[in-house]
């Protein structure tokens, strides 16, 4: 089964430019073929294809049905950009193909990289939602001063990675109970030290990722994957 990505399918019965032109150009579909498009708004539509054209492809919808996010509760990914900007992507590809609800860029006191290409990262997430066949398109955000994200009063579990010895070294598979939850991984240098005070004075945990020192996108992926794996435990 192929997906394609139409945000407007329901109102405008046309997939986007760079849909069309994956759908026809790429895989040759023609009319009377039949394709499953997501609004990546939890709908998934079985359509076929009207007027197989390279830019705007028509097509009619014949069913509709909901998709949502088979996990049960709110992930969120907060990563300082790395100075190399194929790690991120690479993230946000896994990330997505595994399932996270949001993704946050964070501008921390020692990152190295302040700005990043959210349109790219967007097509990326887009192309990982319709490989793992999802409904929902994950938010991609920021960059955001980490301040900012720390205060905003998140509800649920909120935790950020930390190497130092200045708190107790938590195992994040340990303290995760499940529901809501908000991981912090750090730029290359890790968070200061004060944003870690500021980080705990307002609910965050200091945990480690196993007993490894790891790359920030691995650390990442691996929090990412541990929510998932402590989720689905508990809904057993």
């Amino acid at each position: 089964m192929i997906q394609f990505y139409a945000p407007e399918i329901e109102s405008t019965g046309v997939l986007p430019e760079t849909e069309s032109g994956h759908c026809c150009r790429v895989l040759r579909m023609k009319e009377g073929d039949k394709i499953i498009v997501t609004d990546g708004k939890g709908h998934r539509y079985e359509c076929v294809i009207l007027d197989a054209h390279p830019k705007h492809t028509a097509v009619e919808i014949l069913t509709m049905e909901e998709i949502h996010p088979w996990w049960g509760f709110q992930l969120e990914l907060c990563v300082a950009p790395s100075k190399n900007a194929d790690r991120i992507e690479w993230l946000v590809e896994k990330a997505v193909e595994i399932g996270v609800d949001r993704i946050i860029l964070m501008k921390c006191n020692r990152s190295e990289r302040k700005t990043l290409r959210t349109d790219r990262l967007e097509k990326i997430a887009i192309s990982a939602m319709n490989q793992s066949l999802k409904g929902n398109k994950p938010e991609i955000i920021g960059p955001i001063d980490f301040k900012k994200i720390v205060t905003d009063g998140f509800e649920g579990f909120r935790c950020l990675g930390y190497c130092d010895d200045t708190y107790p070294l938590l195992s994040f598979a340990n303290e995760y109970k499940g529901g809501n939850v908000r991981i912090l991984i750090g730029p290359e240098g890790d968070f200061s030290p004060e944003e870690v005070s500021m980080a705990v004075e307002n609910g965050y945990v200091p945990v480690t990722f196993g007993g490894s020192r790891l790359r920030l996108e691995t650390a990442a992926l691996y929090a990412c994957v541990a929510a998932h794996v402590v989720g689905d435990n508990i809904k057993i």
